[in-house]
């Protein structure tokens, strides 16, 4: 199995993400989780595909330095080797991360116009030009969160990036939900979403449900994908 055949048979393909279609051409996304349970995982493997299509994705890390960011993605492809037996792996591995660079901030100190001022230095001076966006970290209980989302979104449109997604705690002790049932703390806000993926625990093991999806998903609003709790792999339904 080589890179083609890693795009075509990823798990992923159930949610619609290749196409991209949405009403104005771009994807606002957001996974949620309670503490622990993978949110970065999924978050990884939705930026691995996108890098498998040859897509350009900037990775930002609020709260975590890069050599931490970069072992996901290590463990990930290495996960998925172990798994589906890829042909010429290292190049494989060395192709994709061409597509991905690594930005980091510290907590408290993101928001939209620094990162916009740093990619628009990177791509001026002809290092990396995105054209997808991962944020892992976002605090999405500051007051400002909304402002703050609507400035991406309007840094998405201006440099036409296909997609931007997101990665939000929720707690098991606030039950605010949205008509939607996004939880807190988004509940007031995932009408700037697209798509909404919410990973819960079950009996026997960890669902991917999809809360919230565009008409450029191919699953319906309720139906979930299985994660392999060992890995945080995306299973093949």
């Amino acid at each position: 199995m080589g890179k083609e055949d890693l795009v075509s048979n990823n798990p992923l393909r159930a949610l619609g993400l290749e196409k991209e279609d949405v009403a104005d051409g771009r994807r606002v996304g957001l996974i949620m989780a309670r503490a622990g349970l993978g949110k970065t995982a999924i978050l990884v493997q939705i930026a691995m595909d996108s890098m498998l299509r040859d897509n350009k994705v900037l990775h930002v890390a609020i709260g975590e330095g890069v050599d931490k960011t970069r072992t996901w993605y290590d463990d990930i492809l290495g996960l998925m080797n172990q798994e589906k037996k890829i042909e010429n792996f290292q190049q494989v591995v060395e192709d994709v991360m061409k597509n991905r660079m690594i930005m980091t901030f510290k907590e408290n100190s993101f928001d939209a116009a620094k990162l916009e001022e740093r990619m628009e230095d990177l791509a001026q001076q002809g290092i990396f030009k995105a054209d997808c966006l991962v944020v892992d970290g976002f605090d999405f209980t500051d007051a400002n969160s909304a402002a703050a989302i609507d400035e991406l979104k309007g840094f998405m449109e201006k440099n036409a990036l296909k997609m931007i997604w997101f990665s939000a705690v929720s707690h098991r002790d606030d039950e605010r939900v949205s008509v939607n049932g996004v939880p807190a703390p988004c509940h007031e806000v995932d009408g700037a979403f697209d798509t909404v993926l919410l990973i819960s625990p079950e009996d026997n093991g960890l669902k991917l449900k999809t809360l919230k999806c565009s008409a450029a998903c191919a699953v319906d609003a309720g139906k979930s994908l299985s994660l392999d709790p060992a890995t945080m792999l995306i299973k093949k339904a």
